[in-house]
């Protein structure tokens, strides 16, 4: 696949966040290679003429010099895009944003990539950091129906243990899931002695777009019906709900999407 790949100079980096209990998000980059199908941040090729959604990714040039600001409150990188997709191996701009970046903000950082245990030494010069991986146990079918460009699920969860081991502050986020499909319980107990907390989302269907709604509604038809159905909805959060707080793992609550975004409390 070709990778169209734009530069712009941006205006600024920090961005208001409307994510609950984030002051901030950043995204040196904007777009996404791995071209998840069931990604919410599609939306964007709405504004950006630039083809289909994974063919191209938007580069922030100066967003090293823009990172030099002192925020207060939470920092989240990325949300429109992945700092450590395949492009950061070479462009390195995600490492170069790091370096510039104020040591005193507050950051989290939110991957699928095992590239992001390239900066283990520049984490560690946060006050305050956290280091995420999106884990959701793709393999097989789903792996190539769902997010084919992706880096592999064993090689998401031992780069979780590796920021562990060097004594990061870590947690999991697992997502998309998806009824009668991810086996959350699995996922929890392979990944519990080094995620240091959870944060658990269903899938966004309204915003996983068209293409993908007819893709899961064809595949797994079980699935989509639950996702859809009032009530079989409301009885698969209550067992999902069930099962984690059986799991005694730390976690505040599960992210759903089926109405207009809900956080349900565990």
């Amino acid at each position: 696949m070709n990778l169209r790949v734009i530069r712009k100079k941006a205006k600024s980096l920090y961005t208001r966040s409307r994510i609950p209990g984030v002051s901030w998000s950043v995204n040196q980059y904007v777009g996404c290679v791995f071209a998840c199908r069931y990604c919410y941040a599609r939306f964007l090729t709405r504004w950006r003429d630039y083809g289909e959604w994974g063919t191209w990714v938007e580069v922030k040039t100066n967003a090293p010099e823009l990172a030099r600001k002192r925020v207060e409150g939470k920092v989240v990188m990325s949300t429109v895009s992945d700092p450590y997709q395949p492009v950061e191996a070479e462009m390195k701009l995600t490492r170069r944003v790091l370096q510039y970046m104020d040591k005193r903000n507050e950051l989290s950082i939110l991957t699928r990539s095992p590239l992001v245990t390239r900066d283990i030494g520049l984490f560690k010069l946060f006050h305050s950091i956290e280091v995420g991986l999106t884990i959701n146990g793709f393999t097989g079918k789903e792996k190539e129906l769902f997010e084919p460009l992706a880096p592999v699920h064993r090689a998401r969860v031992s780069a979780l243990k590796e920021l562990h081991d060097a004594g990061l502050r870590t947690y999991a986020f697992v997502s998309p899931i998806i009824p009668g499909v991810s086996d959350v319980r699995a996922i929890v107990e392979e990944t519990r002695d080094f995620a240091g907390y959870y944060f658990f989302e269903v899938l966004n269907l309204r915003a996983s777009g068209r293409n993908f709604r007819r893709l899961l509604r064809e595949e797994y038809p079980e699935s989509y019906a639950v996702l859809t159905d009032e009530e079989k909805f409301r009885k698969f959060l209550r067992e999902l709900r069930e099962e984690i707080n059986r799991l005694g793992v730390r976690a505040e609550g599960i992210e759903t999407h089926q109405r207009g975004w809900e956080f349900v409390k565990l």
